[in-house]
């Protein structure tokens, strides 16, 4: 992995302030429970929204744009006279959230708020940056919920923005969240260049461990041929070490298939079935953690078990999608049940079980479009597993380019 070394840009005086702010949590407020934890938003709005003051504001979000009493970001700035809010854009599945994967809301003017919705899904460059020019404003805050995985569009909607942005002439505000899985390592492999798609700009690892506000800051300092003009607005009191059930957050499904934080706990992992020819869990109440096929039956499990993965056990399990990879017909498979989660590898994990399910079962395919290369960031994942390879020496492949990566992230993180 080639990464260039621009280092990090300033991102401006008032967030140069709230990043040394969130990086220096005391020993006492780390511990100090549920409610120490306090969101980009609030923490922008409890500064009077300073950081917006004088400009034409327009907010890239969804459903997850929330306060913890659970009102939308987007309802409360627009009933505040602090804040200019003229746009919204919304990114997949929608600002309101009404659109399934693959899917968007479109261009429409908001119910609730009258403001105009622009639709950003699959949109970037000039194209995006003229929607930006178009819609009168100077300023464009980011706040969405991501999911911990590289694979996760939201993330590449940010990236996106960004460049448009700078393409725009636009200052781009991140507003932060949790990484809902912790932000204490990266995990899996790490992108080839030569496979970038939406569901993978640029080289960062499969499980990135990061927060949007640390990847904006990673972006803008390794990717961007133009940084755009960027502030960031950290979480006070988070930890990296912490799963989404210690911030006292309500949870707002990102994304219609991540119902609750323990689908986003197995989701860097399990999403890589979306590159076979079994389900993922979609159409079931959960998805990406059920997993299989018609003529799959219990030994899938034994040999998933006997693999013994740290923090993870596989029940055999039977459902019946009612949408997307065998609708209506009762298929065998597994189910994962995560008892420590501390020591769980979702990455590790999700090539366990493709290795087993090609060996175990004679039907197992790839989709015909390599959609696995995408997912994995190479052909090497593929090839080695479709050589024989064995769940170590598959995740052994990619350890160095991971260290290197690793190295990189670490210059940009804001949290301890």
């Amino acid at each position: 992995m080639s990464l260039s070394r621009r280092g990090l840009l300033a991102a401006g005086g008032a967030a140069g302030a709230l990043a040394a702010t969130a990086s220096a949590v005391s020993p006492a407020a780390a511990h100090g429970g549920r409610s120490r934890l306090r969101t980009g938003f609030e923490r922008l709005s409890a500064d009077g929204y300073r950081l917006l003051s004088g400009e034409r504001v327009g907010v890239v979000t969804n459903p997850t744009g929330i306060t913890r009493d659970a009102r939308h970001i987007v309802d409360v700035m627009h009933a505040d006279d602090r804040v200019d809010l003229v746009a919204v854009f919304g990114p997949e599945h929608g600002f309101r959230g009404t659109a399934q994967a693959g899917g968007s809301e479109g261009r429409y003017d908001d119910p609730a708020t009258g403001l105009p919705v622009y639709d950003t899904y699959l949109k970037s460059g000039q194209p995006l940056a003229d929607i930006f020019t178009a819609s009168g404003v100077g300023t464009i805050v980011f706040d969405i919920q991501d999911a911990g995985a590289r694979f996760y569009t939201y993330i590449w909607t940010l990236y996106d923005c960004m460049e448009a942005a700078a393409l725009a002439g636009k200052r781009l505000v991140v507003l932060d969240r949790p990484n809902p899985v912790t932000g204490r390592a990266a995990l899996g492999p790490v992108l080839d260049k030569a496979f970038a798609t939406f569901v993978g700009r640029e080289p960062i690892a499969q499980a990135h461990g990061m927060t949007v506000a640390e990847l904006a800051r990673l972006f803008n300092g390794e990717f961007l041929a133009t940084p755009v003009e960027l502030d960031v607005v950290p979480m006070s009191g988070w930890r990296r070490d912490e799963f989404y059930d210690a911030t006292g957050l309500p949870w707002v499904p990102p994304s219609p298939n991540m119902p609750t934080p323990d689908t986003a706990l197995v989701y860097s992992g399990t999403c890589l079935f979306e590159g076979t020819n079994l389900s993922e869990g979609r159409g079931t109440t959960r998805p990406f953690e059920l997993l299989g096929a018609e003529g799959i039956d219990r030994a899938w499990a034994e040999a998933a078990n006997a693999l013994d993965l740290p923090g993870v056990r596989f029940r055999e399990a039977y459902f019946a999608p009612t949408f997307s990879k065998f609708q209506g017909k009762t298929v065998g498979g597994v189910q994962l049940h995560v008892h420590d989660r501390d020591d769980f590898d979702p990455v590790r994990t999700g090539i366990g079980l493709l290795v087993t399910a090609k060996r175990g079962w004679s039907g197992f395919a790839w989709r015909s479009d390599n959609w696995i290369d995408k997912l994995t960031g190479s052909t090497r994942v593929r090839t080695l597993i479709d050589a024989g390879a064995g769940t170590d020496d598959v995740v052994g492949a990619w350890q160095q380019d991971l260290a290197t990566f690793r190295a990189v992230r670490r210059e940009y993180l804001l949290y301890r």
